[in-house]
């Protein structure tokens, strides 16, 4: 169904005929008024569209609502618009024939649609940049819904537009899109698949603007930074930007760091590789020696009462070692680096903690450090960790161990040199009080 798009002419056809008898005159003279009565609305309707809202936003304390109203342009573009609704009324004063009247006027109109189409999108993208503003409290991102609602509102925006320039209806455009709907669904594929990962995460909780996420398979370990319809924006450690589409943080994994910076503690998972030449069976007076670490004095005193009872019922009194329950120098260590991290300071005392001794392997015995810092963030973290290793490295010789390390190139060479052959075997443990 054809509409036909009614114009006035302000009623001053009669002045332009009487004072100017050249059609071309006419014509100039009428586009001159016409552009001059636009100009002077539009340069109006700013001014007081600026007075007028940014008074009221400032009087409510919205002020950073203006700065994003300003920085959207959104004042520019409904200043641009208004005016021409108002100036089309009058294209009837150009002396020209209906239909092409009719088309400067469809013209005008749909200028003047798109102008407004862009100060609504805007007006969405201004209440994004607000939202975003405030994202120190905002965990959750806004951002893929409203460019939902942009993409939706652009496809109306584009079918009104059409069916004023063809004077056509509206609903005639959209019962067409129907047998389009096979090829639509192909061109918003990664959209719809988006929308529906988008609405997954955000119901699930699944992903948080500041999450630390690692996704190898898309190179990304770092931060999110932005969560949009299309996709997921990381900031990794480097600082370089891994773009991921949203559908795939749905449907592969990642791992998402968030529970563990809620959780209050960070896993210390780490081990001491132990020469397994170096473990043996302690002497008396070594352990006499070691005493004197308060960290050792009670688990020695049980150890020994524990010991000799264990050997009485075991073996009747028999003095022969071979036949004796005795202290090693590995399980004295183990004991003595399990008080270290309970009287650690920084080490979370509410999670687990324990050193545990893994399988032998070619490389040595590994002895595992396993406990949680209290505190997750990352310099602290590995400050803590490098102590505890720290101290850990440097009480072995005490306890007649050493770490397993493959041998050097200096350590090769020095082989063919007697002279030079560092002492290989441990001096026993000091046996000072």
């Amino acid at each position: 169904m054809e509409n036909t798009l009614q114009v006035s002419d302000w009623h001053v056809e009669e002045w332009l005929y009487q004072h100017l008898p050249e059609t071309w005159m006419q014509i100039t003279a009428a586009v001159i008024i016409l552009v001059t009565v636009y100009a002077l609305l539009h340069w109006g309707t700013s001014v007081a569209m600026r007075i007028v809202l940014g008074r009221f936003l400032l009087t409510i304390g919205k002020s950073e609502w203006l700065t994003a109203l300003q920085q959207r342009r959104v004042r520019e573009h409904l200043s641009a618009s208004i005016p021409l609704f108002i100036t089309a009324t009058g294209l009837g004063m150009i002396p020209v024939g209906q239909q092409t009247l009719e088309v400067i006027a469809r013209l005008v109109l749909a200028v003047s649609l798109f102008f407004l189409f862009r100060g609504i999108s805007a007006l969405l993208l201004t209440a994004q940049d607000v939202y975003e503003s405030k994202k120190q409290d905002q965990t959750r991102s806004i951002k893929g819904y409203l460019q939902l609602i942009r993409i939706a509102f652009w496809c109306i925006a584009f079918i009104i537009l059409v069916s004023v320039l063809t004077n056509k209806s509206p609903l005639l455009m959209i019962s067409g899109l129907g047998a389009l709907s096979a090829v639509l669904l192909l061109v918003f594929k990664d959209t719809l698949l988006s929308l529906v990962a988008s609405a997954q995460m955000s119901t699930n909780d699944m992903l948080r603007i500041g999450d630390w996420i690692e996704m190898p398979q898309a190179g990304a370990d770092g931060y999110v930074i932005d969560i949009a319809l299309h996709t997921v924006k990381v900031q990794n450690w480097d600082k370089t930007v891994t773009t991921i589409p949203t559908y795939k943080l749905f449907s592969e994994s990642y791992r998402n760091w968030r529970q563990m910076f809620e959780s209050g503690g960070r896993r210390i998972k780490r081990s001491l590789r132990i020469d397994a030449r170096t473990v043996r069976f302690l002497r008396e007076d070594e352990i006499q020696a070691l005493r004197r670490f308060s960290l050792l004095k009670d688990y020695l005193e049980q150890k020994e009462t524990l010991l000799k009872q264990a050997n009485y019922d075991e073996t009747g009194g028999a003095k022969d070692p071979v036949n004796c329950r005795r202290l090693t120098n590995l399980g004295t260590f183990r004991a003595y680096a399990n008080e270290y991290i309970k009287n650690k300071e920084g080490v979370h005392p509410d999670m687990t903690m324990m050193v545990r001794m893994m399988e032998p392997t070619a490389e040595g015995i590994p002895m595992e450090v396993y406990c949680f810092s209290s505190d997750t963030a990352w310099v602290n973290y590995e400050a803590l960790q490098g102590d505890i290793f720290d101290h850990l490295i440097a009480i072995l010789p005490e306890m007649g161990l050493r770490l397993y390390q493959a041998p050097a190139g200096a350590d090769l060479a020095g082989a063919f040199h007697p002279q030079n052959v560092a002492k290989t075997d441990l001096a026993p443990i000091d046996a000072r009080a």
